[in-house]
């Protein structure tokens, strides 16, 4: 048997947070922690096919290979367009005027 590292694998929604820490053998990949999690299992809207992926914030591939305390993020898709969002809040503020 190889070496072991641990891991953990997030996903957060909402209303709560799915987080387990894993004990898997050196060399594994982020498909690899996210299928050992149960994370799939536990949320039937995941589709292993589609995820997007991170570490510590950092955009991966699903054939990342994981070092020791690495931390798998599953990533939601987004709602609304971030830039869109914004445009139409300052749409919405009222202009300021100079004094």
């Amino acid at each position: 048997m190889g070496e072991m590292i641990c891991v953990e694998v997030v996903y957060a929604l909402p209303e709560r947070q799915f987080l387990v820490q894993l004990s898997l053998p050196q060399g594994c990949t982020a498909l690899d922690a996210v299928k050992a999690s149960g994370v799939c299992a536990a949320h039937a809207e995941l589709d292993v096919s589609t995820l997007r992926l991170g570490i510590f914030s950092r955009p991966i591939t699903a054939e990342t290979l994981l070092r020791e305390r690495d931390r798998v993020e599953i990533y939601r898709p987004l709602i609304a367009d971030p830039k869109a969002s914004r445009r139409q809040r300052a749409s919405n503020r009222p202009l300021r005027k100079k004094v």
